[in-house]
């Protein structure tokens, strides 16, 4: 009985121990090696196949424990468990076949494979997410490299040194390029190492940009100032009138109002501080209160939100007209954006609120057809808040 036992397992385990597509990096022997290893034509013979577990199980053990040492993982990973555990039976396997208990050797052996398997097919989930997630971040590194040139192209133009920034800039730029060489010549190994190198050039250069960007914003203090208390004033006369027509309405102002005397008195210390030509004390004031700025404006675009779905729930009593409308401003707002475009103004940031506009209409006419009304007034809202946008920035230019 203890024999069928062990030939049951063998039959039902040994296929489907070890993924038999996994390749690994720098190995010879692939996983489809160990399982032949284990086609034994004389299946009675319960030495000989426990004999070639020890061997299958001494390699897996090699390769499992190089993959381990070349990445730093948490020893609660489900990989480092599977790794432990993998380990434990094959020593218990061992010392089984060092004492002639093949039966032992056998079962513990097929548990130590098993947990092996488990820590192959993580490496090798691995490796596919690295193909995808590679040549995305690769991709996006080319707007941070854009950004990082116009930097340093502004701060030398502003006389600003910038040190080692361009040397950086190159480098980094050589070192994803290897990155992608690598991906291309799919030795996901290589290119998992020159990633940490290629990202190590990136935080250097990150450092040195941030280094420019103060310097850039400090020789600037004035027109950042300036420009900062002439939109604050235009938000705080917005801030009041929509409160006053929030009260009229019968909205929940209380929020706004604490966030509009919060940011008062940072525009009046700032504006204090400018008149008196302090333009760097004013900049670190509004370095200071950044979170209180930006609650300021988060209230404020809350409260503009709820207006623009009540404005909504009302004229989607009569649907078919509202849509109209729309359409007919999306139409009128797309002409008046290619004129201005034509006659040489940057429309990128209104061509991209007017795409908004118009993909939120269409998810709003589904959602209507789904009957959904409720959520279908979100995206109307959104819609108008956009369209709203894009005409002032066209009365803004005309």
């Amino acid at each position: 009985m203890k024999g069928l036992k062990i030939w049951l397992l063998m039959a039902l385990l040994v296929g489907s121990i070890i993924p038999a597509d996994l390749a690994l990096a720098d190995e010879n022997a692939t996983i489809e090696n160990e399982t032949e290893l284990l086609e034994i034509q004389n299946m009675t013979q319960e030495e000989k196949i426990a004999g070639h577990i020890v061997a299958a199980l001494e390699r897996l053990s090699n390769i499992t424990t190089r993959l381990i040492s070349n990445v730093n993982l948490p020893e609660n990973s489900s990989i480092m468990i599977h790794y432990q555990l993998a380990e434990q039976y094959k020593e218990i396997a061992l010392d089984a076949y060092g004492s002639g208990d093949y039966y032992n050797t056998i079962i513990n052996g097929l548990t130590a494979m098993y947990h092996y398997r488990e820590v192959l097919k993580s490496f090798e989930r691995g490796k596919e997410e690295l193909k995808e997630r590679l040549p995305e971040e690769i991709k996006r590194m080319e707007g941070y490299f854009r950004m990082a040139e116009r930097t340093i192209e502004i701060a030398q133009r502003q006389g600003i040194d910038v040190g080692n920034a361009t040397m950086l800039l190159q480098e980094t730029k050589d070192a994803y390029k290897t990155v992608l060489e690598d991906i291309k010549a799919k030795d996901f190994e290589k290119a998992k190492e020159d990633l940490k190198v290629a990202r190590e050039k990136k935080a250097a250069l990150d450092e040195e940009l941030k280094r420019i960007r103060e310097e850039i914003i400090e020789a600037n203090a004035d027109k950042i100032v300036n420009k900062f208390l002439e939109k604050g004033e235009k938000a705080i006369q917005m801030a009041e009138k929509v409160i006053e027509i929030a009260e009229e309405k019968g909205y929940e102002t209380d929020e706004l109002q604490e966030r509009l005397e919060a940011f008062k008195e940072v525009y009046n210390e700032v504006k204090a501080l400018a008149d008196e030509e302090k333009y760097n004390e004013a900049l670190q004031v509004m370095r200071d209160n950044t979170d209180t700025i930006k609650e300021f404006h988060r209230a404020m675009a809350f409260l503009q939100r709820k207006f623009h779905e009540r404005e909504v729930q009302e004229r989607m009593k009569d649907l078919r007209a509202f849509l109209k409308e729309i359409n007919g401003r999306i139409q009128k707002d797309t002409k008046a954006l290619r004129e201005l475009k034509r006659r040489g103004i940057d429309t990128r940031k209104a061509e991209l609120q007017l795409k908004i506009a118009v993909q939120e209409v269409r998810v709003g006419m589904i959602l209507v057809k789904h009957k959904k009304p409720v959520e279908a007034k979100t995206h109307f809202a959104i819609a108008l808040e956009m369209l709203h946008r894009v005409d002032k920035f066209i009365l803004k230019h005309l």
